[in-house]
């Protein structure tokens, strides 16, 4: 088994913004990086931003925030398509097979595929972002995107464009154990100038293929040195997966 560990969904870098997490609770909204300008799309296949805003809306009223600032929500992203990926419904994840994703690219079935995101946290906490697990793909299959059968293209971010880059894979997980986390799992901590993974669960996962856990920004994702162990404890932790975005 091999498992790597992917950043997802929108923050300072991709779309100037973090989606809220409540810390209590561990409660989130998935909101996804915005898609590349000039993107363009199969027929009703372009998605924007209104189709989180219900989730953040619902947020707000649970958790007793203003509902009408929508959290700070950036103006700009309202106006821009989302780059839906990973996609939880569908149990779908893309990347290109040439770069970023090459390890991706090479995962077999039964392999882990683990998804993190810095998240905001609604009330004073020790850091300023959260960084958690917010959802996890036992992979059932790794396809290149080009091969997708045209009506299975909605599935996937990668492959609602009408183009499709050559070196683009789809990675689809396996029904019943994978999905969204219905709460997030916080693991990382500001230290030593970064964002990392806190150092009892480095011991208890028996570390990662980068340096001290560092998770902030990485060009290759990292992997986990021993995948059943964390698997081990991730099933432990007892969270629900759900096959929806929000």
């Amino acid at each position: 088994m091999r498992a790597i560990l992917v950043r997802v969904a929108v923050d300072h870098s991709y779309g100037c913004w973090n989606a809220p997490v409540d810390p209590s609770s561990g409660r989130f909204v998935y909101v996804p990086i915005p898609e590349k300008d000039g993107t363009t799309f199969l027929s009703g296949l372009a998605y924007g931003y209104d189709r989180v805003m219900p989730a953040l809306n619902e947020f707000c009223e649970q958790f007793s925030l203003h509902p009408t600032d929508r959290l700070g929500f950036p103006e700009p992203l309202k106006k821009r398509h989302m780059h839906l990926d990973p996609d939880f419904e569908h149990l779908t994840y893309g990347d290109r097979g040439d770069r970023r994703g090459a390890g991706i690219s090479e995962m077999t079935e039964s392999d882990l595929l683990v998804f993190y995101s810095g998240l905001r946290p609604i009330r004073p906490v020790k850091d300023k972002l959260i960084y958690a697990i917010v959802g996890l793909y036992v992979v059932r299959d790794v396809v290149l995107a080009r091969n997708v059968p045209h009506d299975l293209r909605y599935q996937n971010a990668h492959t609602r464009k009408k183009e499709i880059g050559d070196p683009d894979i789809v990675v689809r997980g396996k029904p019943g154990v994978s999905g969204r986390l219905e709460r997030c799992i916080p693991i990382g901590e500001w230290r030593d100038r970064a964002y990392r993974v806190r150092k009892d669960l480095l011991k208890a996962w028996d570390g990662l293929s980068v340096r001290d856990g560092y998770i902030q920004r990485s060009a290759v994702p990292p992997t986990y040195n021993n995948s059943e162990r964390f698997y081990d404890w991730f099933r432990r932790q007892s969270v629900k997966l759900v096959n929806r975005n929000n």
